[in-house]
């Protein structure tokens, strides 16, 4: 596959423009060939891709979004959402342009729809977006908003450098990538948060113009052969994927093919974008999902985007003590000595440290920039 010289030199980019993007193919009729993900997309000189920011100039294809931030922001890491990987932490977050699913539900679609040309968009490093999150005290970056299967390339230069000064890595993302890039992607990602839009293939192709297969492929992939952290959340529209039978499948094949320990996220959907006439998810709705998902042999299933201290709190498996309370993004309760149950001493799965040095009340995103 040809890689045309890329103009990214020790985190930095050089005068020369966009820098050429990895992961594609030159075609006999002068098009390029996209395998980053699996929409494969084929483009004819000045052509861009369905994300927008992947692009044909001249033969090479150029990545766009390549260190043009849409923003930043402090959010708690419990956002993401994130319940099992160093809770009670700030995480700097941020995303580019455009996206490679067209989902019409979609909840940032202001930023995922958008194109670089309708964004005040300045370049920022490799290392201008790790100084930023250690001069923010954040000891992860999130690379969100959209989703960053689009900007890997960015991404990647990005994790290599926070990885090497400490910093983790944080991929909230759809999991829509080919078998090619996804090692890549993952090689210094510490935690993913994979949206699992819903667990039927027609939802996936009338909804999200994209297909469930590949990204089953992606969290087995991450749960098998990488050491990435995975956590999972389905967002459930009314009438849509939130029925009894779907939800039993889905947490079926999730206790064979990820295992009972990976965390499962169940959040409510809001009107917005394209489907504005659903009405917003019922509390019932997620909790009943929660007892099917726990039926099921799930150890760890939380809702979120409502009010529910019970299903967003962290229960111990073997003693069901309170592990880690939490009131939305809050922890309000911290039982855990290394990474164990300070009650009973059974593991909890996940990445954690220290107690959190200060209990959240109420902490919200807080903007920032470089």
């Amino acid at each position: 596959m040809p890689r045309a010289e890329t103009s990214v030199v020790n985190g930095r980019t050089d005068d020369m423009g966009p820098p050429t993007a990895r992961w594609w193919q030159a075609q006999p009729d002068g098009r390029i060939l996209c395998t980053l993900c699996p929409r494969y997309c084929r483009m004819a000189d000045g052509q861009a891709g369905f994300c927008f920011i992947r692009q044909n100039q001249g033969g090479k294809l150029i990545q766009l979004g390549y260190g043009r931030s849409t923003g930043f922001a402090i959010d708690p890491i419990e956002k993401k959402p994130l319940n099992h990987f160093f809770p009670g932490t700030p995480v700097l977050s941020f995303g580019t342009a455009g996206c490679n699913l067209g989902c019409k539900f979609c909840q940032n679609w202001d930023i995922s729809k958008a194109k670089l040309d309708e964004q005040g968009l300045r370049r920022n490093t490799p290392d201008d977006v790790v100084d930023l999150a250690i001069a923010q005290g954040a000891p992860s970056i999130a690379y969100t908003y959209n989703d960053p299967v689009i900007w890997a390339e960015y991404v990647t230069d990005i994790a290599r450098a926070a990885r090497g000064r400490g910093v983790n890595n944080v991929l909230v993302t759809a999991g829509y990538v080919t078998d090619e890039a996804r090692p890549e992607l993952y090689a210094h990602a510490d935690a993913a948060n994979v949206d699992l839009k819903a667990f039927t293939e027609d939802f996936y192709r009338k909804t999200t113009a994209s297909h469930l297969e590949p990204v089953l492929e992606t969290l087995k992939w991450i749960r098998h052969k990488s050491s990435t952290w995975l956590e999972v959340t389905t967002l459930l529209i009314p009438g849509q994927n939130d029925s009894d039978d779907e939800l039993r499948r889905l947490a079926d094949w999730f206790a064979a093919n990820l295992g009972r320990d990976v965390p499962l996220h169940f959040t409510a959907f809001h009107p917005d974008f394209k489907m504005t006439d659903i009405p917003p998810t019922p509390p019932e709705t997620l909790r009943r999902a929660r007892a099917i998902a726990r039926a099921a042999g799930l150890r760890y299933v939380y809702v979120g985007n409502v009010h529910d201290e019970d299903g967003q709190t962290t229960m111990c498996a073997r003693c069901d003590q309170p592990l880690i309370g939490r009131d939305w993004y809050a922890i309000t309760h911290f039982a855990l000595k290394d990474g164990a149950c300070a009650h009973c001493g059974h593991p909890l799965p996940g990445r954690f440290g220290a107690e959190p040095v200060a209990r959240r009340s109420g902490f919200r995103r807080l903007r920032v920039s470089i």
